[in-house]
């Protein structure tokens, strides 16, 4: 928990002359789903006045951490792997990573660290989307939703930085 805690600080201070656009208070959430459609977490977004605050818990996980992004359709089809979700959310060719010179992408996020007890949580904040429409809003026509990875994301490498096979998904809607 340190260590994400350390990375919304750092991503806060670093991005703080940001803003996203969206009502202030507004909120959102989405229950996770891994791929035999059972329900294994849950996502909460709060819109603040320099971006959206993300707190996501898990259990059933294999123990590490795992690449967590945003996807810019808000759909997800167990039977496909989750690849309805499409691409990341402000996705620009080879531009993934959080430590990418040309991104990030408005979708990268932190790693999920999961515990040997299979319950993982991360919170963070994202100046790089809103909950509301608008440029990179998350809840615009065609939706947004979460996806999980099976291995850690390097925050880097093309494509997914490592991050491997889709795991658990969640559709994002209106708190």
């Amino acid at each position: 928990m340190i260590k994400t805690t350390l990375t919304s600080i750092l991503l806060t201070a670093l991005f703080a002359s940001t803003s996203s656009a969206g009502h202030v208070n507004a909120e959102a959430h989405a229950e996770l789903i891994n791929k035999g459609g059972t329900i294994i977490g849950e996502a909460h977004l709060k819109q603040g006045p320099h971006g959206v605050l993300i707190h996501v818990k898990v259990s059933q996980l294999a123990p590490g951490k795992h690449g967590l992004h945003l996807h810019s359709h808000g759909t997800c089809e167990p039977g496909t792997g989750f690849k309805s979700a499409k691409g990341h959310v402000g996705k620009i060719e080879g531009a993934h990573g959080l430590m990418n010179p040309k991104g990030p992408e408005a979708g990268d996020l932190p790693n999920l660290y999961v515990g040997a007890d299979g319950i993982g949580e991360m919170e963070a904040v994202s100046v790089w989307v809103s909950i509301g429409e608008g440029e990179n809003g998350l809840l615009d026509a065609d939706g947004s939703s979460f996806i999980i990875h099976d291995a850690a994301d390097d925050h880097i490498s093309q494509p997914i930085g490592g991050a491997g096979a889709r795991v658990a998904c969640g559709i994002l809607k209106v708190k």
